[in-house]
């Protein structure tokens, strides 16, 4: 087995210190390591009940140190459990003898540990693990707290758990008692997977499929950078913990004669694109740029025009996928039907050999990371990106075409002054099939992003773009999202029940008439804002013109959506034991029987 592995730990925007900790061992030895597998911990000290950081840490260090001492070869299931019992006695004996804080000293702890071909994973409280394979990412583990009891007693929705104030309430953590309760998983994994565990402190501010689109692209550093700088945006009041751990190789056991035969299968298979490789006598391979569990980033050579462009090829074992092969074909189809210079372009290609699109090398920088490096954007500059983006979505609206998924991350800014618009992974377009979505809805998009339209399940249509267009502006100069929350679910419904802060009230530097702009782009109804792209673009170009209608002084917070109604519930089954024998007794109990 061989696994490219991160993870980074933040105290967050609001916490002094940091109860989580995090640990991951691994042999050096190739032997040792099929034996013994890798193994990778993280808790997160409870709050409130003592020193927390105290007992993540003494519960990691411990699990670790007892799966090095473990028997080369014991079963990973045992190993957790001898790497549990351990780390809870040590919690429990540390609060017995430092009695300094309030309560018994406590911890969460989620460990993984890798072998061959298998994950084994032991769980107690909430922090989460993922795994993510072939494109789609589930979680493994669940909640140990009272929202997520009672959300399977069917007693409140997903929603109200969500932000219900019980799920900060463990029903399980290691070291409170001197006895614990473990779940176990056991799962298969192949090259290509990926394993991503996290605190609360994230899961809560990121969702599944956040977490599936950056670690399931990135490098494990990048993404865990760029989760814990997404939770932090989102204005996470806790601390921020990721592990991401992505499998290269995988091992495969056989026995001859009584002996184990290891089998290892690499991430590269014998017809994988490698450096050194030439495609169709064309395109020649020089680096890798970036490998998601799906398909892998080049960049080459164009022979023919001797330009450095890039080379997306699927993973061997995706192509024979109808469902990936179809998406994948439906992308290049849509990128060959745009010709734009603020759109991403695609080399055309006559015959090809396995399926690939090459496109244009973009050399700069996502908006993304211009708007992490400097937060706000001077207004007169920012109005220009929205300008240049409004002119390429105009273009793509006029072919039929919507984006849907519009947000920094999928805007380039080239070194040469350029913008791109990329990733047309789940755009719409009329003239082309209808895409094929498999393991999530197709009213996806980015909470942070979305317009309302989407957030009630609609596929949306031009305005949709326009809406996404004016969140990125809005935090482009205020330097903040039209709408913050606790958790992304909240983020969404808040611009369904009312309206962002006036612009202007965050940065003063904008005029009335750029704040009129944002707030037509950022209607809650689709009919109120821009009939189109070339429209909002001419008066970017020509703000002082723009009449001021009063959108800012017309704004409503969003109404305080107060979960609890599933409470009604409670109390109703809550009565149904005594209902029941209230019945039964009369049914059954006759004077003088």
């Amino acid at each position: 087995m061989k696994v490219t592995y991160a993870q980074l730990s933040s105290v967050g925007p609001v916490r002094s210190n940091n109860e989580d900790y995090m640990g991951m061992w691994q042999p050096g030895d190739e032997q040792e390591l099929r034996t013994r597998g890798v193994v990778v911990a993280l808790a997160d000290g409870v709050g409130g009940q003592g020193h927390g950081e105290v007992a993540s840490q003494t519960a990691v260090d411990t699990a670790i140190r007892v799966f090095r001492e473990l028997k080369p070869g014991a079963a990973p299931r045992q190993a957790l459990f001898q790497m549990f019992t351990a780390a809870n006695t040590a919690v429990y004996d540390r609060s017995m003898i430092d009695r300094t804080g309030e309560g018994r000293m406590a911890t969460t702890l989620t460990i993984a540990v890798l072998r061959n071909n298998e994950i084994d994973i032991g769980h107690v409280g909430d922090c989460r693990a993922f795994l993510i394979h072939g494109g789609k990412i589930a979680q493994v583990t669940s909640d140990h707290n009272y929202a997520a009891t009672q959300l399977k007693l069917g007693l409140i929705s997903a929603k109200d758990a969500a932000v219900s104030e019980l799920r900060c309430m463990l029903t399980r953590s290691v070291g409170r008692e001197i006895t614990i309760q473990v779940d176990y998983h056991t799962l298969p994994i192949e090259r290509g997977d990926v394993l991503v565990q996290c605190s609360d402190g994230v899961h809560f501010c990121v969702t599944e499929l956040e977490i599936l689109e950056i670690a399931g692209r990135m490098t494990p550093d990048d993404a865990c950078r760029a989760l814990i700088q997404l939770a932090e945006r989102r204005g996470t009041d806790d601390n921020l913990t990721v592990q991401v751990i992505c499998v290269e190789r995988v091992t495969t056991i056989s026995y001859f004669r009584g002996q184990p035969v290891y089998h290892e299968t690499e991430i590269t298979m014998p017809n994988d694109v490698a450096s050194g490789d030439v495609l169709d006598d064309r395109f020649q391979i020089e680096a890798l740029i970036s490998r998601s569990g799906m398909a892998s980033i080049f960049r080459a050579i164009d022979l023919t025009t001797h330009r450095t462009v890039a080379v997306k090829v699927p993973l061997m074992q995706f192509e024979s996928d109808p469902a990936f092969f179809s998406r994948f074909q439906r992308e290049e189809e849509i990128g060959h039907s745009l010709n734009h210079p603020g759109i991403l372009h695609l080399i055309p290609t006559e015959e090809k050999s396995r399926p690939y699109i090459a496109m244009e090398f973009l050399d700069g920088h996502t908006l993304r990371q211009v708007l992490n490096d400097v937060k706000r954007v001077p207004v007169g500059e920012a109005l220009d990106v929205a300008s240049n983006l409004c002119d390429a979505l105009d273009h793509m609206h006029q072919r039929n075409i919507v984006h849907r998924d519009l947000k920094p991350e999928n805007i380039m800014i080239c070194t040469d002054g350029g913008t791109r618009i990329m990733d047309f992974g789940i755009a719409k377009a009329g003239a082309l099939r209808r895409i094929t979505f498999t393991g999530f809805s197709p009213a996806m998009g980015t909470p942070d992003y979305m317009a309302p339209e989407q957030v009630k399940g609609k596929r949306g249509d031009v305005r949709t773009d326009i809406y996404s267009l004016g969140a990125i502006l809005y935090e482009m100069i205020t330097g903040q999202t039209p709408f913050e929350g606790a958790n992304p679910l909240a983020i969404m419904n808040a611009r369904l029940l009312g309206d962002p802060i006036a612009p202007r009230q965050l940065n003063p530097n904008i005029s009335p008439q750029v704040e009129e702009i944002l707030l037509h782009a950022l209607e809650q109804r689709p009919e109120n804002r821009y009939v189109s792209a070339a429209a909002m673009k001419a008066e970017l170009e020509n703000p002082e013109a723009v009449e001021v209608t009063g959108r800012a002084a017309r704004l409503r917070p969003p109404a305080e959506w107060k979960p609890g109604s599933g409470m009604i519930w409670y109390v109703v089954l809550a009565l149904v034991p005594v209902l029941a024998c209230v019945i039964l007794y009369l049914i059954f109990h006759r004077p003088g029987s």
